[in-house]
């Protein structure tokens, strides 16, 4: 077999990715090249990195905002923001592989144009609305016996849907596919475009919640909303005008795999199987018909829902037959953990005495370990080859977590050991309760009555990506210790290293080896994957709420993650299996 190339032929396509020298002997050509600067800043990566950057910093912008502003609409109750995550997450489970399908069957073009106008639109007709609830809240509350703020309600979160849906299929389209065509298929571009874009996502997942967070904070919410509104009016100008410069200069974009539905395949083979030789007439024939006649007699809505539903089994399908299969899936289960910097970790945090000043500082310094795992990725990637770089960071991953499982355990963890042994003795189970009331000294829960408002006065609020918090904690206890607490953040920090660089991997393998007429849907379903194990780490959080709980918490998604990656290096052991008998 050639060295030069590889070849994956699917569906009558031909895709080679050839190998790195041959691109980098030519990138070499073009650096020499006098104004090759301009020649760069014009070219198509340059504009897919900027239409990145500007798509990106608007998503986590909205995503920040969407939740505090439902928060604040709601009195302060985080009911809103629930219904807006379950809402979103079940949108994405049930329609990914639909949005995936969309994107394969479509010019390139006309999916990009369509996704950035629906996603900007619906989030500029959501900041309009909101920022008439925030104006005029009392006199909508007044009308309709309060149900015009319902439906206000109602309007905020399916929009903001809307804008997520159309979020992901332009991801999808971009991520998944351009950057693929753009690289002209070369690994080594394309990790490397891969790499640059997941670096862009993690700066925009620091600095744009801060940005709007000042506004919202130094101004108000209708000034916030008003900011998101201009940044995407004019973010949808400049991302179609580069989306459609990038179409016109890169002409393999323009060309796209006839997609043939398996219905029609179906069919034509049945056809061809009739006219070959005729079936004799008999009762299952005749009970074939039947259905068949049934099918088509059916009302046109019933036949839409009908073809809905085949979509979603054919992607579902798709996505299980892939040789990336067990890759994605082990990817998918990296969700569900509490180990990441989002609303429940850094609410654990805060009851355990760390302030919102070092949240942020953390959260700071996890944003350096990630970018320091899109550089590893691309280092190892070129020294050890794809598959390898997932083993080395699956195994860093695991390695960096141990210290989160230690914590559990560590001096200062409000962890309660008898909710580990449910058959203790009454005397041991009270002796274990005294202790862990003992080590409970250092928590905070939040004062007052259920009725009191969520959030403080606005003034000691610190905005951060995922969640609020607050500067003014209490003092009058001291932590035991905060070794429990200092083991989990290292983890949780340290492992972003190998997680980023795991990501990377799965995400190329996906890339690579995924048909050029299945890329959408495909991802799609991923999409959705990756959507239900997030729903899964929720669900644990609502069983067990309590900072004495968080410990199994920890225990369960190291489970989760660690099946991930045994999933992986199942898949591993299956493509070096096969290169070798190949040998």
């Amino acid at each position: 077999m050639s060295q030069q190339a590889d070849a994956s032929q699917c569906g009558g396509v031909v895709v080679e990715f050839q190998s790195n020298d041959i691109r980098d002997a030519r990138a070499n050509r073009t650096r020499n090249i006098p104004g090759s600067a301009l020649i760069y800043l014009k070219g198509p990566k340059f504009l897919i990195y900027v239409s990145g950057a500007l798509s990106m910093w608007g998503d986590r912008m909205w995503h920040f905002a969407i939740s505090v502003f439902l928060i604040e609409l709601y009195g302060r109750n985080l009911l809103l923001t629930a219904v807006f995550g379950l809402v979103v997450a079940g949108s994405v489970l049930l329609l990914g592989a639909l949005i995936g399908d969309w994107v394969d069957r479509n010019p390139r073009n006309k999916v990009a144009h369509a996704s950035l106008f629906i996603q900007n639109i619906s989030v500029t007709v959501c900041s309009i609305v909101l920022m008439l609830v925030f104006s005029y809240k009392q006199r909508i509350e007044q009308i309709w016996d309060g149900w015009l703020t319902v439906v206000c309600y109602t309007v905020v979160i399916v929009l903001a849907d809307v804008a997520n849906l159309a979020s992901t299929a332009l991801t999808i389209a971009i991520q998944r596919d351009w950057i693929v065509v753009i690289t002209g298929y070369n690994r080594g571009h394309l990790a490397g475009m891969n790499a640059t874009m997941r670096r862009i996502d993690q700066v925009t997942n620091i600095l744009a919640p801060l940005a709007v967070g000042q506004v919202m904070t130094l101004a108000s919410n209708v000034v916030g909303c008003g900011f998101i509104l201009g940044w995407n009016l004019v973010s949808l100008i400049v991302e179609f005008f580069f989306l459609s410069r990038v179409y016109r200069i890169v002409p393999a974009l323009s060309v796209k795999p006839p997609l043939m539905e398996v219905d029609q395949v179906y069919l034509q083979k049945r056809r061809e199987d009739n006219v070959a030789e005729p079936q004799p007439l008999t009762e299952g024939n005749c009970n074939t018909s039947l259905h068949i006649k049934e099918i088509t007699n059916l009302p046109l809505c019933f036949r839409r829902f009908r073809w809905l539903m085949s979509t979603c089994k054919d992607g579902w399908r798709a996505y299980y037959r892939q040789p990336v299969f067990l890759a994605g899936m082990g990817l998918a289960f990296l969700y569900t953990t509490v180990l990441g910097f989002d609303c429940i970790t850094t609410g654990y945090a805060y009851t355990q005495g760390i302030s919102g000043s070092l949240l942020s500082l953390l959260m700071g310094v996890s944003a350096l370990t990630g970018l320091m795992g899109t550089v590893m990725f691309t280092r190892l990637r070129k020294s050890y080859g794809l598959v390898n770089t997932g083993i080395i960071s699956s195994c860093l991953h695991l390695g960096c977590l141990l210290l989160c499982v230690c914590s559990v355990f560590a001096p200062g963890s409000p962890m309660d050991l008898s909710l580990l042994m449910p058959y203790i003795t009454s005397n041991s189970s009270t002796e274990l309760g005294g202790m862990a009331s003992q080590r409970q000294k250092h928590t905070y829960p939040l004062r007052g009555s259920s009725n009191q408002p969520l959030l403080p006065d606005r003034s000691s609020i610190h905005w951060t990506n995922n969640t609020v918090l607050f500067d003014n904690v209490p003092s009058d206890t001291a932590p035991e210790s905060y070794i429990s607490i200092i083991l989990l953040f290292l983890g949780v920090i340290t492992a972003r290293i190998g997680l980023w660089s795991f990501d990377l991997t799965v995400t190329q393998l996906l890339q690579e080896n995924i048909c050029e007429s299945e890329r959408g849907v495909v991802n799609g379903v991923q999409s959705s994957m990756n959507y239900l194990m997030d729903l899964l780490h929720f669900i644990m959080v609502i069983s067990a709420p309590q900072p004495h709980h968080f410990g199994i918490l920890v225990i369960i998604s190291v489970l989760f993650i660690t099946t991930g990656h045994t999933m992986y290096f199942l898949y591993a052991h299956k493509v070096k299996r096969k290169r070798r008998h190949c040998t």
